[in-house]
């Protein structure tokens, strides 16, 4: 089993402003013009605080991004990165899997503050990775590790302010309801803590929950490899509809109103009317192969890319096809989209930027390594990192 931001071949390791992007577009400028490497983006307080941006867990970015974003530092990492990031004012907020949770300054890849996993300073003492995203608040940055323990840290300095262990593996991102924070689990077990780390209850699941928690009105959802979809009342903690999936998920759900949308590990994408537990359509593509990327969603489209190396993007209302677009290899990478633009990376090494009406390519990057990470946008830039050993944390803006 694996999470969604986890890649078959790695193991633990043996803003511009609407004019600027406007007058860019106009231009027809590329990656590599003059210009579109001398923009500097302006931060635009659109921040991407989790690991799909919201809690509805759409992968839908506000704000803007250059027409052509052009690479504005990079940061390596022993293990490299599989976890997405958490752009909040003018600070990224990245889990790397060398053991490290980094703050850096969005604009110059500074370093302002670094966490540990342990206390022990000493480098060649094992230090439990992070493959799950964080969540940031205006006071806090909460993340899990591979050992199963969930991290809170000051936002402003990353000292430690608690910890709260569960019994195995967290995959997933923190959702944050009212005053209580959700984690789930590989150990089974979604529990609701409150913003101290005190659990407040727990729900178990019949197998491990690779998923963020959705939210939407007072309810959770989480789905893992008991294949089924649980919908858990936030206020109680008791489940209210148990619905089979008839598939394990690796993805994450996104929920608009009373529809739920996934992609599953036996290569369909699935709408769901969670109020009434039925499925509204199920769309399989040329290949049946597997989604464990986590779906966009957005007023008209459901966009995620699938192990047979094709970006999907299918009707939301009917789960007709729109259009695919074709990479080189299987897509493990969260998507997100911002204006019109659908931005992904592959396991062909490239960051592909996507035209969401025509499904045409409008931008590239070749990075040269596996990028499997989820893409967060937020601020006027973008943030993704590849997954291979000295793999970099890139920021585009």
């Amino acid at each position: 089993m694996r999470t969604h931001s986890w890649n078959s071949s790695v193991s633990r390791r043996s803003s511009v402003k609407a004019m600027s992007a406007g007058v860019a577009a106009l231009l027809g400028l590329g990656s590599g013009s003059a210009l579109a490497a001398n923009m500097t983006p302006v931060l635009d307080g659109s921040p991407w605080r989790s690991y799909r941006a919201t809690p509805d867990q759409r992968g839908v970015a506000s704000g803007t991004l250059a027409a052509a974003p052009a690479l504005k530092w990079e940061k390596p990492s022993k293990d490299g990165w599989v976890a997405g990031v958490a752009i909040v004012g003018d600070r990224v907020y990245a889990p790397a899997l060398e053991g490290f949770v980094h703050c850096f300054d969005l604009k110059t890849g500074e370093e302002i503050w670094k966490y540990r996993s342990i206390d022990d300073p000493d480098p060649k003492k094992f230090a439990a990775g992070f493959k799950a995203a964080p969540l940031v608040t205006d006071s806090a940055v909460y993340v899990g590790d591979e050992e199963g323990v969930l991290h809170a840290l000051d936002r402003k300095t990353g000292k430690k302010l608690w910890h709260f262990a569960s019994g195995a593996e967290i995959a997933g991102c923190v959702a944050q309801y009212g005053d209580k924070l959700l984690l789930a689990s590989h150990d089974s077990f979604l529990y609701c803590l409150s913003l101290d780390g005190k659990e407040v209850w727990n729900f178990q699941t019949n197998d491990r929950i690779n998923c963020s928690p959705g939210i939407a009105d007072t309810f959770t959802f989480v789905a893992g490899c008991d294949e089924h979809l649980r919908i858990i009342d936030l206020q109680t903690g008791k489940e209210t509809r148990d619905m089979p999936l008839e598939s394990f998920l690796i993805a994450s759900p996104a929920i608009v109103g009373d529809l739920l949308y996934v992609g599953t590990h036996t290569g369909l994408i699935v709408c769901v009317d969670w109020r009434k537990g039925e499925f509204v359509w199920k769309y399989e593509g040329p290949r049946k192969m597997p989604f464990h990327a986590s779906a966009c969603v957005t007023d008209d489209l459901v966009i995620v890319g699938g192990h047979d190396k094709h970006v999907h993007a299918v009707e939301r209302a009917t789960g007709k096809p729109r259009w695919t677009f074709p990479t080189r290899a299987k897509i493990e990478s969260s998507g997100a989209v911002i204006d019109q633009r659908f931005f992904v990376g592959s396991g062909d090494g490239n960051l592909y930027g996507i035209d969401i009406m025509t499904g045409k390519e409008v931008w590239k990057y070749n990075a040269g390594r596996d990028i499997t990470a989820g893409v967060a946008i937020g601020e006027g830039y973008l943030v993704v990192g590849e997954d291979e050993q000295n793999g970099r944390l890139l920021c585009f803006g």
